[in-house]
């Protein structure tokens, strides 16, 4: 993106973050604004990453590519035993 191609957002947040985002810019000696982008494409990217992940449990789960239940449930409880089970497939 471009310095020429960019839009202005407002956003109420409390008094406390955007004192906590004033001492960030200063201590790394960048402006608020550079702090608030860099927030941004970083929750963006974990959006983005958690709604792949959720599209793609769902095409598992629409090709019955599962794992049962009660074996999730048998190898967690087997965690704290001697002989812990295989992770489940």
């Amino acid at each position: 993106m471009s310095k020429t191609d960019t839009r202005v957002m407002t956003a109420h947040v409390p008094v406390s973050m955007a004192d906590k985002v004033g001492l960030i810019a200063q201590r790394l000696e960048r402006s608020k604004g550079w702090i608030v982008k860099q927030a941004l494409a970083d929750w963006i990217a974990r959006e983005d990453e958690r709604d792949r992940l959720t599209q793609e449990a769902l095409s598992n789960v629409d090709a019955r590519q599962v794992i049962d239940h009660q074996a999730v449930l048998a190898w967690a409880d087997s965690l704290g035993s001697d002989q812990p089970l295989p992770v489940p497939r």
